[in-house]
């Protein structure tokens, strides 16, 4: 991301007056705006470059510091939460949260001019309506989904996953910690879901990077004590899972990969001649999302992670399950391996060994633009050596979390593999992250996941 610039000297906004109060424009694109806005409005305005309003009128919620023209003089830490934005003619474009410390420096929360007043309806009626399209996924065999996904949802930087009976939130913008905002994420969780508790969690990357305060440690609400147990179990396609609110990445675990689990076991038994797998692996494990699904059709599948105490939750997963899983295939053997996977797999392609199924789930390579051209040297390189051990016929199911890696450029690294390992791979399905992460198409950054399945000739 750019680096913010100094205001231009002499632009500033053509100021128009605002009506008393809460303006609002039946006509955005004939508002104008004053840039104090009043005592009662959205805030004090910053005014954007042509290219970010282009941006913002094309649907995208994001404003980078260095698109940012104008700011009210003595804007900082104690910055108000919400701002006006206008385009250099003083057009209003809508209200941001404003971040001063962050390259993303404006997060859209309307495109009329809001005060936090305003701010806090749209929030519990959008909140209200995520959870709402989300009801459809919670069933029998399923009791976790994220529940809010961000700007995906119109929430800029709000996180919240359901895991049974525990729900978690993340607050990963500045905007986000105004006066009001926790009460009612609280209240609309609690009247419409009815939880045990409710956790908040933070994103330590992010939190460095917006220059955020860390969360208290007690829960944001718990129906019993005060301090109520943060460990529970949850169901992911009819498989029971341990989950900890302090403990594990993201949130605690990856529900963004629910239906590419089922994607990955109903391909694995179709691609075997008996409809039952040999042996499997799962690389970059975590806690055992793909090797539980994949045990249920294999008689071996091994998982490989770094982490110990990922192993030790897919370990306590496996005991939680094992009932099940031997209902469906005669019970093979499942192994975990703490290790790195690039060393793991250089050593094993080199050695000869061979799967029947191979599923590959890093984590993000790049986590900026620059990284870009590394992460796509590592993705060439751990498709390489898993096609090299993948049996004529048999599944490679690849995975990428980095949104800075398009589906072109990945798509590209793992053909290159498969050209170099002399394999042809046959494209059985693209796919992405589940229905409780939308993508929306006019914000790229929320297709981030990128899975693919393959039949290896």
């Amino acid at each position: 991301m750019a680096k913010r610039g100094n205001a231009k000297a002499g632009e500033k906004a053509q100021a128009g007056r605002t009506q008393e109060g809460n303006a609002r424009s039946d006509s955005p694109s004939d508002s104008r705006f004053n840039l104090s806005m009043g005592e009662r409005s959205a805030g004090v305005g910053v005014v954007v470059n042509r290219r970010a309003a282009d941006r913002l009128r094309g649907g995208h919620l994001w404003v980078y510091a260095s698109d940012i023209v104008a700011i009210p003089a003595g804007s900082g830490e104690d910055s108000p939460p919400l701002v006006a934005v206008a385009d250099q003619r003083g057009i209003l474009l809508g209200t941001a949260f404003y971040s001063p410390a962050s390259q993303i420096a404006l997060r859209m929360v309307s495109r009329e001019a809001v005060d936090e007043r305003g701010w806090l309806e749209l929030l519990e009626a959008r909140l209200r309506a995520a959870i709402q399209r989300r009801r459809p996924m919670l069933d029998g065999e399923n009791d976790a989904c994220r529940l809010c996904f961000s700007e995906a949802d119109e929430l800029p930087g709000l996180i919240a996953d359901q895991y049974g009976e525990l729900i978690v939130v993340q607050f990963l913008a500045r905007g986000l910690l105004a006066a009001g905002v926790k009460d009612v994420c609280v209240r609309v969780l609690r009247e419409e879901l009815k939880p045990a508790a409710i956790f908040e969690r933070p994103d330590p990357r992010i939190r460095e990077l917006e220059g955020l305060p860390a969360p208290a440690n007690e829960p944001l609400w718990a129906a019993k004590d005060k301090r109520p147990a943060g460990a529970t179990q949850f169901y992911l396609n009819g498989l029971a899972f341990h989950f900890d609110a302090n403990a594990g990445q993201k949130t605690g675990a990856f529900l963004d990969q629910r239906m590419n689990y089922v994607a990955a076991r109903e391909w694995a038994r179709r691609l075997s001649p008996a409809n039952s797998v040999g042996r499997a692996l799962d690389v970059c494990c975590y806690q055992g999302g793909f090797a539980l699904h994949l045990a249920q059709v294999c008689r071996r599948v091994t998982g490989i992670d770094a982490s110990r105490a990922s192993l030790e939750v897919a370990e306590r997963n496996l005991d939680a399950n094992r009932a099940r899983i031997s209902e469906e295939v005669n019970w093979g053997e499942v192994d975990w391996i703490e290790a790195d996977a690039f060393e793991i797999l250089r050593d094993w392609s080199q050695a000869g060994e061979r799967f029947d199924a191979i599923v590959l789930d890093p984590p993000a390579f790049a986590k900026t633009k620059r990284a870009v051209e590394g992460a796509l040297r590592g993705y060439k390189e751990l498709n390489l050596r898993a096609l090299k051990m993948i049996r004529p016929g048999g599944l490679l199911v690849t995975c990428s979390c980095s949104h800075h890696v398009g589906w072109a450029d990945f798509e590209a690294a793992v053909g290159a593999a498969a050209a170099d390992a002399g394999r042809r791979a046959r494209l059985l399905e693209r796919r992405g992250a589940a229905p409780d992460h939308p993508v929306v198409l006019n914000l790229p950054e929320t297709e981030y996941l990128k899975c693919l399945m393959l039949e290896v000739a």
